[in-house]
């Protein structure tokens, strides 16, 4: 039977990338932990927001392909021809013909389609994905160091950290606290309906960006997420936002913080309600380029007791900030400037536990959502 999607409406061409699968599997990537707004809406395709756009990506065994849909205010735009599928569908000498001819491929030609800050969408997916990062070479270099790591890697190819905004990334994992990754999802997009810009509709579902910080801030907004569910986050959410506009300079502020320091920036982050050890070395690794910050939750500090020694975090009944930082300077030792790569690999091992890196994508989702009571804990 045809899995692949009727034409979606209002959309730009489909346009690729070379981007070899080993070095990015969207399927482990885009619902692995790192962000919460992509959802698999049919085999292999992934829609999302981005880059205050909605884009439907996919992939082949050579190529990452894109797709961005128009925003509803913009009627008068004109309707562009789109393809009716993706090339990658179709055999290798007509995807190839197909793409010449048309000027659909992301590395010819000049895109019409521009996203903030007047970044091309080729642009912005190589940003972020980091793809200028040769995930093969670090792979290479982790598994000649680590045997475990070795042994994962064989089943978890492809997984990278993504370069995420500072403000959403923030934002989304104060919302992670204690929670499992369905909920976050849940929540994430409740906050997004409630205070952010609407986009577009596809099928049923809505899209909107991620809201401002003078959204997030408001007077009423603590009691508005308190009705969608927040809870105590909700008063985390809307303190911190004041708080980074007020003192650390707003989004600006947070961007500043990709130039300083990797400790710099922990511990301006550490000083926000509702953001502990784990959720700023989060933010530190996915959207402020500190690629040596180690995430320790619960699945981590298990995996480093079980794979690399029973002495990591001795004594402790939890994690604990000494735990933290025990276990971050442990793998930052073995696994070098890179190591919050390293560790979102094996997150993402240890999160999914299935037996073939082939397996239908949304079986592994579905796995991923029952099988952890608690993500990010």
């Amino acid at each position: 039977m045809d899995s692949r999607p009727a034409p979606l409406p209002r959309a730009t061409p489909w346009r690729s990338l070379p981007c070899p699968r080993a070095e990015l599997r969207l399927d482990l990537v885009l619902s692995g932990g790192q962000t919460f707004r992509w959802s698999e809406t049919n085999p292999g395709y992934w829609t999302g927001v981005l880059a205050g756009r909605v884009w439907t990506l996919t992939q082949s065994e050579e190529h990452l392909w894109y797709t961005l849909h128009e925003e509803e205010k913009e009627e008068d735009r004109r309707e562009e021809d789109i393809l009716s599928e993706p090339p990658l569908k179709k055999g290798r000498r007509h995807q190839q013909l197909d793409t010449s001819r048309a000027g659909l491929s992301g590395h010819s030609g000049r895109e019409q389609i521009r996203g903030v800050d007047g970044l091309e969408p080729s642009q912005i997916l190589r940003d972020y994905f980091q793809l200028h990062i040769s995930l093969a070479a670090l792979y290479q270099g982790w598994s000649y160091t680590d045997a475990h790591f070795r042994n994962v890697a064989v089943k978890f190819p492809g997984v990278r950290v993504l370069r995420q905004d500072p403000v959403e990334c923030l934002f989304s994992f104060i919302c992670t606290s204690n929670n499992h990754l369905s909920r976050i999802t849940n929540m994430i997009q409740h906050l997004c309906q409630a205070f952010g810009r609407r986009l577009c509709q596809l099928d049923t579902k809505t899209y909107h960006a991620f809201p401002s910080l003078q959204a997030m801030a408001g007077a009423d907004a603590e009691a508005r997420l308190r009705e969608l569910g927040f809870g105590y986050r909700a008063r985390f959410v809307s303190e911190s936002a004041r708080a980074v506009l007020k003192t650390l300079g707003g989004a600006a502020g947070l961007q500043h913080l990709r130039t300083v320091p990797y400790e710099q920036a922990r511990h301006a982050l550490c000083t926000l309600p509702g953001v502990g050890a784990k959720v700023a070395d989060c933010v530190c690794l996915m959207a402020l380029d500190k690629a040596e910050a180690v995430p320790v939750d619960t699945h981590i500090w298990q995996v480093a007791k079980r794979y690399y020694g029973q002495e990591l975090g001795m004594g402790a009944r939890s994690v604990t900030e000494r735990v933290h930082r025990e276990i971050g300077n442990f793998f930052r030792s073995l696994w070098g400037p890179y190591a919050g790569w390293a560790q979102a690999v094996l997150f993402c091992a240890d999160l999914r536990k299935y037996e073939s890196p082939d397996s239908d994508a949304k079986s592994q989702c579905a796995k991923l959502t029952k099988g952890s009571p608690s993500i990010l804990t």
